[in-house]
């Protein structure tokens, strides 16, 4: 008889295990033989046991159809439930010194052979006569999952025994082994355990048919000996210890304390050294192992977990690869993984080719937020539908880990362990697990739109298909180009992303800027209202209007979709509230945090002061609106980008039309009659000009600021972003969705709009500018009196007046844009933002006219 060793059967298997009515017979005959010689052995009849064997074997071919063996069937038919009677009645006679002795004179020969007997019981995990369960042995308190130890009557002739012993093993990995498989192939422990279980059932299939094999040769065969018995099971014995090695790691892997509570055992001695010590006790030993607890770092989020789906995946392999250097184990192991990780391979193929995401037992790499749905598209501003309806579990991004994604991970099993369950990803699938994410991801989109999902004629349908095949890989990889390229083509192409993204330059960026102007005309009255007295209904229809007669052919494109709006703060407060909160200039925000405290009521009051007091012109801005799947890339997060710019740019325009508008004031007969070369006259005179000066320093500074951020800015980002999507050179949707945020957030720094310092110099600029021109009409009045009181004999008494006021705003103008504003601007343009270099040309040329 050649060894067995179980394994995987690749055929089919064998129907035809039953017994023919000839070997039936003899099973029985030999039963009866060597149950009746027990009962001689008991009663002392040591010496006519040979002669009653023979003679028994004769009289049991003569007396086949007696009823004594007719009962023998049932134990033919149910062994171990007509062994476990048996067991108990002998268990009951033989205890101690009684049991034992009882094998002091028995020959050699029948102890081998009532030895063999026990072994075929035992090695299925029944109890023995000579071979019992181990005196420490408790079923209440004893775990399922350690085994059944046994251990052999010390009457047994010692070579009988060391073989015997070295049998042993293979009880107690069979009893833990099935005691695995009972516990985790229930269905709380995911598909993946189930289908581990199954292929281990089927290896413990192969393992009892050697035994019914090794039982039928012990019945059959006089020369079957305990030595040949040793002989069949050694290879066995070698891959079941590497199935308890498996099962033992899997079952301590959401216990990290187990190992060291079966590791702290002690003896006698060192219990009594430690109890003189003062170490004893049970309240000692509970605190040090809440402390070895806390050390491994073990809590009830990832206890909670049970181990299932990847993370089966990932301690199975990395068993593989420590067990790399024993061909067997090796082999083994991977074809556990290759049957486990077919359930896993499957959602992954179903999630990478359909967009589906079948998971019910979370043991996928991938999990889905069911509460984040197409809806919260229309007001969410942090990109949750793209970022978090789908991510992995594990909390990884392409871009790094995030807060934000790390706020549903488990904890680690121990410190720096394994992640639980399907947080848990397997090594082999680590560097596709971004992939698998974003292929699932993408046509998931496209099924949204109501677009069916075909079949990528090049992916290869392959059912069996495993995670230790390179065509697994290979069709991850053809699966993830297949959607990217199907969902790139969707936007580029179907939606028109391109021209959708020209019209946001055109509204928000001001690219055609001749509808704002005659929008601000035609709504001028409205616009000087308070921003919660102005009517958005009036403001919209202005809109409507100013576009319709100044938009032709492509300029008209999507204009339906240009909405006004009223923003809820004023601009500056609101960017710097930003600034200062998210950190963007960690040194400003350290020294702004010294204050916070002392001045947070005080901006509050100012804040609620503003908003009563808020003008309609400082609140206006523009919104977008866009279907799915444009939504995901002109996005809430990105429009509010665009609204930050385009108000920016509302600022500007608005001011210079305004400094424009006292240019033209100027020109009127106050500001152009001669006067007499006089003392009071030359005062008056150099007055006007001051004024004029005052006012072109300020236009001018306006317009570079206007024309910087327009021409040295927006148009060559724009430019370079069109040139990408034109060209191709954008592979993945994430590329594109980055890329367009990338855009929108170097306009923003290099618009100044991220430097609390620039921003707060900026802003007192523009309220001096715009203040400046809203005192055009009292200017007038103020020369039209001087020039009248000229003529009077008292002559003119309000110069100083005049003088005092004008000197308020060139002092106020001269503070904040020579020391403060230009030198910010300076040191930004030398240290971290380049762009702005070509601003510090223009602003000095301002400064060189004063």
């Amino acid at each position: 008889m050649d060894p067995y060793t179980p394994r995987t059967r690749t055929g089919n298997r064998k129907k035809n295990l039953t017994l023919s009515a000839k070997e039936f017979h003899k099973v029985t005959d030999t039963i009866a033989s060597v149950r009746r010689h027990r009962h001689y052995v008991e009663d002392e009849l040591v010496e006519d046991i040979d002669i009653r064997v023979t003679a028994s074997r004769e009289n049991g071919r003569r007396r086949r159809d007696e009823a004594s063996f007719e009962a023998e069937r049932s134990f033919v038919r149910a062994p171990l439930n007509s062994r476990v009677v048996s067991s108990s009645g002998h268990r009951d006679k033989g205890k101690g010194k009684a049991k034992d002795a009882s094998l002091y004179n028995v020959p050699v020969e029948m102890q081998e052979a009532l030895v063999l007997e026990d072994l075929l019981y035992v090695l299925m995990g029944i109890e023995g006569t000579y071979i019992t369960y181990h005196p420490d042995y408790t079923a209440e308190d004893e775990d399922p999952l350690n085994g059944l130890r046994f251990v052999v009557a010390s009457s047994l002739d010692p070579s009988l025994r060391d073989l015997a012993e070295r049998i042993l093993p293979l009880a107690t990995y069979y009893t833990a082994i099935s005691a695995f498989i009972e516990s985790r192939s229930h269905i709380d422990f995911g598909l993946v355990n189930q289908a581990l279980c199954a292929s281990m059932r089927d290896m413990l299939k192969d393992y009892q048919t050697l035994l019914s094999q090794l039982e039928h040769a012990f019945n059959s065969s006089a020369q079957f000996t305990l030595q040949k018995l040793w002989f069949y099971v050694h290879p066995t014995l070698h891959t079941l210890s590497l199935l308890y090695l498996l099962i033992t790691d899997l079952a301590t892997a959401d216990d990290p304390t187990a190992e060291l509570s079966s590791s702290d055992g002690s003896d006698a001695e060192e219990d009594a050294r430690n109890e003189a010590l003062g170490l004893g006790g049970a309240t000692l030993k509970a605190v040090l192992s809440e402390i070895k607890t806390t050390g491994l770092g073990v809590n009830g989020g990832a206890s909670g977990i049970a181990v299932k789906g990847g993370e089966v995946l990932a301690i199975l392999h990395d068993r593989m690869q420590s067990m790399s250097g024993d061909p067997a184990a090796r082999e083994l192991y991977g074809a556990l993984l290759r049957d486990a990780g077919k359930p896993y391979v499957e959602m992954v193929q179903a999630w990478i080719r359909t967009g589906r995401l079948f998971d019910p037992y979370e043991e996928l790499l991938v999990k889905e937020s069911k509460f984040i749905n197409r809806g919260t598209l229309e007001m969410d501003y942090t990109d949750e539908y793209w970022e978090r309806r789908y991510t992995l579990r594990d909390g990884s991004t392409l871009g790094g880990s995030s807060k934000q994604h790390q706020a549903g991970v488990p904890p680690a099993r121990s410190a720096g362990g394994r992640l639980p369950g399907g947080a848990c990803i397997p090594a082999v699938l680590e560097r596709w697990k971004h992939k698998i994410l974003l292929a699932g991801k993408y046509l998931n989109v496209i099924r949204e739109c109501g677009i069916e999902i075909r079949r990528d004629p090049s992916q290869e349908d392959d059912e069996n298909l495993s995670m230790d095949d390179e065509r697994f890989y290979k069709c991850i990889e053809d699966a993830y180009t297949y959607a990217n390229r199907a969902l790139l083509q969707l936007l580029l192409r179907d939606q028109q992303l391109i021209p959708r993204l020209r019209s946001l330059k055109r509204y928000f960026f001001l690219s055609q800027s001749s509808f704002l102007t005659h929008l601000l005309d035609l709504s001028l009255t409205e616009l000087r209202k308070s921003a919660k007295s102005a009517s958005l209904v009036k403001l919209q229809s202005l809109l409507d209007l100013a576009l319709n007669t100044d938009a032709q052919g492509e300029d008209a494109m999507f204009r339906e979709d240009v909405k006004v709006t009223m923003a809820g703060s004023g601009l500056y407060e609101w960017l710097l509230t930003v600034v200062n909160v998210s950190g963007l200039e960690e040194g400003d925000a350290a020294e702004n945090n010294a204050h916070a405290h002392e001045s947070q009521k005080k901006e509050r009051e100012k804040d609620r002061d503003d908003k009563k007091q808020m003008l309609a012109i400082d609140a206006l801005t523009l919104d977008y609106h866009v279907k799915f799947p444009l939504s995901l890339v002109i996005s809430r997060k990105t429009i509010l980008r665009y609204q930050l710019i385009f108000r920016f740019l509302l600022h500007l325009k608005h001011v210079e039309q305004s400094l424009s508008s006292m240019w033209i004031e100027h020109k009127t007969t106050a500001w152009r009659r001669p006067t007499r070369p006089r003392d009071w006259h030359s005062e008056f005179e150099n007055w006007r000009k001051r004024v004029f000066l005052l006012r072109a320093r300020m236009l001018a500074f306006v317009q570079q600021i206007l024309a910087f951020t327009t021409f040295e800015v927006l148009e060559p980002n724009w430019r370079k972003l069109e040139g990408k999507l034109e060209a191709g050179k954008v592979d993945t949707v994430d590329q594109l969705l980055r890329d367009h945020v990338d855009f929108l957030d170097t306009c923003l720094k290099e618009c100044m709009l991220t430097s609390s310092k620039l921003l707060r110099a900026y802003s007192r600029l523009i309220v001096t500018c715009s203040t400046f021109a809203l005192y055009t009409a009292s200017f007038t009045k103020s020369a039209n009196n001087a020039i009248a009181a000229a003529d009077t004999p008292d002559g003119d008494h309000s110069m100083a007046k005049r003088w005092d006021i004008l000197g308020k705003f060139e002092t106020n103008f001269n503070h904040w844009y020579v020391p403060v504003h230009l030198d910010c601007v300076q040191f930004y343009a030398s240290s971290e933002n380049v762009s702005l270099l070509p601003l510090v040309v223009r602003l000095n040329s301002i400064k060189s006219m004063s």
